[in-house]
């Protein structure tokens, strides 16, 4: 889902339910119950059955706020003793009956939008059964609109109904299980509406039938699919087609449902999507719907919703149409496994189109990029990891769940490298575990481990489970051909003490340029490289790969006159390695003491510095934490400095 201006909800409709049989799923066999089962819900009840099959019946009118539908679904019961049975659903629309086996059965509509259906006799654990649920009603509002009735072409104000239910506003319009456990193997969508009007859904278009003054559109997917991208959209539609090139000779269906009045605009901009595809396929998998089609489907949400195989757009510019279209990889066919791991579908989808404009349009990449690094920095805080499930606003926060998340994958290009990144994004794709189902971000986490043979626990917990992000102070001097460059960093929020990275450093000068890339491992970390030229600038991070803001680059004071003796130490406080800059006015030797609080000498060194500057290291890895002193001292030295080991 792509948020691109701000919006206002309405909702509408109309449905009267169609019957119809569907061979994919076996006979039910009859079986005798009798009576209702007297014992209480359990409170897992919404989850102590498989769905199968979902089989959807709806009636719609554009030019009305109302549905009629029927819902059948096969199911199987997952426990021992299953005689009750659950569905989110609004109590806003009313349920008119639920059939078993031609049975009506008890329910009752409970608070919290749960439909409890209670079956005559307990049905055995891993049985394939079915049940059927009527309905009809005017849809409530959500958050994003659920189910909308508004108009398109300011001229005509053509009615259009459009659906759209991610996080929960499935439940706004049928009856259904939206907790994130449990996809539906396959979806029949039979849609009756004005015969002025087409259809757009999931899934192949089997039939398009006439029916009095009214059209019977039908629509069928075969791949598991999680309630939220179940969708239909409804109007005037003009219908037109683009193909992909697929590996082996084949080609993908892009169909495209545009509004008339759009039409010449739509035509022109949507084969955009054909080299994105491409391009998808080649850093991941093939397409992974590729047995059905992929589509666009204007509505009037200001944004776009990446239903599955038929993505809900309001325009056809590059970057949404990437985004939306990279969704069918993340989001789609492995769907987060909770709200809280949202950034599996939301930063995937943002870094992806970020790899177009990398790939097709440069300039827009770099700016893209620094766009980025601006509003994440804007707020010292916030996590990746969705700390509030319960609030929309959070769920699709654009500045952690889309932009942090799309940072946080592009850190791990760098910190990987091209080759482990994408094989450990193609195995996650291929996981038998995750494709066509759920997956959460310790998953992801261990394919990027596999692939790579890094352990990236440090960088999640720095970068996904904690806040904030870094700023980096780095301090550069050159004597001769050594350039001696210390790198200091401090953080925006206090759950991160320091993030380990490698750092890329650019070095210019003489007609020369060269970046060196260093493993930053603690804050006041001296770096020494030899060059064979004057450097006369210095630049951090010149390619954006880290997530870092407000960086400084300072270049040391060199050949001071007069020269002056000064010393200075840090960081303090202390974890591995303590540096020491030098100035002194002639060559001299000096000790180096390092004594713990009650006197104790536990370093000790003599060691000939030059004159000049200096910075010299003096490691502390072997120290117990706690107070320390520093004593330096020479023929015209004698300085003294306690520290602190963490």
């Amino acid at each position: 889902m792509k948020k691109l201006l701000p919006i206002i909800l309405v909702v509408i409709f109309n449905i009267g339910a169609h019957a119809q049989t569907v061979n994919d799923i076996p006979a039910m066999e009859q079986k005798a119950h009798e009576g209702l089962s007297s014992k209480s819900m359990m409170s897992n009840a919404i989850n102590n059955y498989d769905i199968k099959y979902h089989r959807c019946e709806w009636e719609v009118d554009p030019a009305v706020l109302y549905i009629k539908g029927a819902i059948t679904t096969y199911f199987k019961p997952t426990v021992a003793g299953f005689n009750q049975m659950q569905f989110d659903f609004t109590d806003s629309l009313s349920v008119d009956s639920v059939k078993y086996h031609a049975t009506s059965l008890a329910y009752l509509q409970l608070a919290g939008d749960i439909l409890q259906i209670g079956f005559p006799a307990v049905i055995p654990a891993n049985s394939l059964d079915s049940v059927t649920v009527y309905y009809q009603g005017v849809p409530p509002s959500s958050v994003f609109g659920s189910f909308i009735k508004t108009t398109h072409d300011t001229t005509l104000h053509t009615p259009v109904i459009w659906t759209l239910s991610e996080p929960m506003g499935a439940k706004d319009w049928w009856p259904c299980k939206q907790e994130l456990v449990d996809k539906i193997d396959s979806l029949d969508i039979i849609v009756t509406c004005p015969q002025f009007n087409r259809v757009g859904s999931n899934g192949l278009l089997v039939s398009e039938t006439q029916a009095g003054l009214n059209k019977i559109y039908h629509w069928k997917t075969k791949y598991p699919i999680a309630a939220y991208l179940v969708a239909i959209g409804v109007t005037n539609y003009s219908v037109y087609s683009n193909y992909v090139p697929l590996a082996g000779g084949d080609s993908l269906q892009v169909l495209n449902y545009v509004y008339p009045e759009d039409s010449a605009m739509a035509h022109a901009m949507t084969p955009d999507i054909i080299n994105t595809i491409k391009f998808y396929d080649s850093l991941t998998i093939v397409y992974p719907f590729a047995n059905e089609k992929y589509g666009h489907l204007q509505f009037g949400w200001g944004g776009g919703m990446e239903h599955q195989t038929m993505t809900f757009l309001v325009g056809f510019d590059h970057g949404l149409m990437a985004h939306e279209c990279a969704h069918q990889w993340f989001g789609d066919h492995i769907t987060c496994g909770s709200w809280e791991d949202i950034w599996l579908n939301e930063g995937f989808a943002s870094y992806f189109e970020t790899l177009t404009e990398e790939r097709y349009f440069h300039p827009t990449f770099v700016w893209q990029l620094q766009q980025r690094i601006l509003n994440i920095s804007s707020v010292p805080d916030g996590s990746v990891l969705c700390d509030d499930t319960m609030s929309v606003g959070r769920i699709f926060n654009g500045r952690l769940s889309y932009w942090k998340g799309s940072y946080v994958l592009h850190m791990l290009r760098w910190k990987l490298g091209d080759s482990a990144f994408f094989a450990g994004i193609k195995n996650y794709l291929t996981d038998p575990q995750l494709a066509g189902g759920y997956a959460k971000t310790p998953q992801l986490k261990a394919h990027l481990e596999n692939a790579s043979g890094q352990n990236l626990t440090g960088f999640f917990n720095d970068w996904y489970y904690n806040q904030g992000w870094p700023s980096y102070q780095l301090l550069w001097t050159q004597f001769g051909n050594a350039v001696s460059l210390t790198v200091n960093q401090t953080t925006s929020h206090f759950s991160v003490p320091f993030y380990e990275m490698p750092i890329p450093i650019e070095l210019k000068g003489a007609g020369h340029d060269t970046i060196i890339v260093f493993d930053h491992t603690f804050s006041g970390q001296v770096f020494n490289t030899t060059l064979n030229f004057t450097v006369d600038s210095v630049k951090f991070d010149p390619d954006l790969h880290i997530l870092a803001a407000n960086n400084t680059v300072t270049q040391g004071i060199v050949n001071l006159a007069p020269l002056s003796n000064q010393i200075s130490v840090f960081p303090n406080p202390v974890k591995t390695d303590i540096s020491i800059s030098i100035q002194l006015k002639a060559t001299d030797e000096l000790t180096f003491e390092v004594f713990d609080v009650i006197g104790k000498k536990v370093f000790s060194k003599k060691e000939m510095v030059a004159a000049g500057n200096s910075v010299k290291t003096i490691s502390t890895e072997h120290l117990a934490k706690g107070e320390y002193f520093i004593k330096i001292k020479g023929a015209e030295i004698d300085f003294s400095q306690k520290i602190m080991k963490q």
